[in-house]
């Protein structure tokens, strides 16, 4: 898994690249919580054009860093999902706390 991030006008963009599952999630949520911790930003927005697989473990990765920015009052969005990403964020109802953009 590769994590690329910018901020950007207050906003920080990151894409994620790869399989986010068992495997890569300590290296994936770490990665998320250092990039999160630095720099000024309002809003995220999350790229998920190159995520090639996500599995539950993904999801609680995922859902564990909007529960952090949510207590700094920092949205997280998400845009350019895979299919297989559309597809999961829909069934687990993701979409709901984690909006997509176009």
């Amino acid at each position: 898994m590769n994590i690329k991030s910018k901020i950007y006008k207050n906003t920080l963009y990151v894409v994620m690249c790869g399989e986010l599952d068992e495997n890569s999630a300590t290296h994936v949520k770490n990665e998320l919580d250092l990039i999160f911790s630095q720099g000024q930003f309002n809003q995220i927005i999350i790229d998920l054009s190159e995520l090639e697989f996500m599995d539950s473990t993904g999801i609680g990765v995922l859902i564990g860093r909007y529960k952090k920015m949510k207590l700094k009052h920092i949205p997280i969005f998400i845009c350019n999902p895979s299919r297989h990403a559309e597809k999961i964020f829909k069934i687990s109802g993701l979409y709901n706390i984690m909006p997509k953009i176009v």
